[in-house]
């Protein structure tokens, strides 16, 4: 295990190929998910890239520091992470909320993005009434009781059945993070708005969602993409909100066209 302190709190995180000279991906995961969740995609995409993961701050096995969060807080750490491992510039990669940190990492820091990849996500994720609610709900009676709200706008129907091991350990995984962590991020959710500055984005952006995504749906995502001027948009087929865990394989060939795309650093 690797840990780097970043502020008040120590990030978990895992690279893999670096130094080699490969092209870099920085993973960054969804609301209550570690980053165990793109094991499939890298295992698709194979060696041709190097890889950054990292549990966001108050999930997985990353420390909780001060909360609430804000989404510039979490980029911050990422460009922490990024320094610390002597990563210039990668492609970041970033599913749900961590599409807001890629959003923001951009805007900041742009000279350090090779591309962007707008996994799941959109320029403003819900209403302040929406994510108030969830946050005094969990907060006053835990994680226990949205587990299957949550998963059901994360997974399709015919991935959320009984004999699906996958989908018991992602609710499993979903009911161990920790509570302080979650609501800290979902207020760092309710107060992004990067309609304005989405529009500022210069660099080669793929916005891709699943065509039954329960919390930032085609329509929500496509508006992004309009957004982004020569953005690209992609579905992906029988999918929800989590297509690294529902569609690694399906998930990872698309991202792979965009990839291969780009200019050479």
């Amino acid at each position: 295990m690797h840990f780097l302190t970043v502020g008040d709190a120590a990030i978990h995180y895992r690279a893999e190929g670096l130094g080699t000279g490969k092209p870099v991906i920085a993973f960054v995961n969804s609301l209550g998910t570690d980053f165990r969740i793109w094991d499939a995609v890298m295992a698709e995409l194979g060696n041709a890239y190097a890889y950054v993961l990292h549990d966001k701050r108050g999930h997985g096995l990353s420390g909780m520091g001060e909360t609430p969060y804000s989404i510039e807080t979490h980029a911050d750490d990422l460009i922490a992470l990024l320094d610390h491992l002597g990563v210039e510039k990668a492609v970041i990669w970033g599913l749900s909320v961590g599409g807001l940190i890629a959003q923001d990492l951009c805007a900041r820091h742009a000279h350090r993005v090779h591309g962007l990849v707008l996994s799941n996500t959109a320029h403003k994720i819900g209403t302040p009434d929406m994510w108030n609610a969830r946050i005094g709900t969990i907060s006053a009676n835990g994680l226990s009781g949205m587990i299957d709200p949550i998963t059901e706008r994360w997974f399709t129907p015919a991935f959320r059945t009984d004999d699906n091991a996958l989908y018991a350990g992602c609710r499993v995984m979903l009911a161990r993070q920790p509570v302080d962590g979650y609501c800290g991020t979902c207020a760092a959710i309710r107060d992004a708005d990067y309609t304005e500055t989405t529009t500022r984005i210069r660099v080669p952006t793929l916005c891709v969602v699943g065509d039954q995504d329960g919390s930032t749906p085609p329509d929500l995502v496509k508006s992004l993409a309009a957004l982004i001027p020569g953005s690209r948009f992609a579905e992906i087929a029988a999918c929800g909100h989590i297509p690294c865990v529902e569609q690694p394989v399906a998930y990872a060939q698309t991202v792979v066209a965009f990839l291969s795309s780009l200019p050479e650093h």
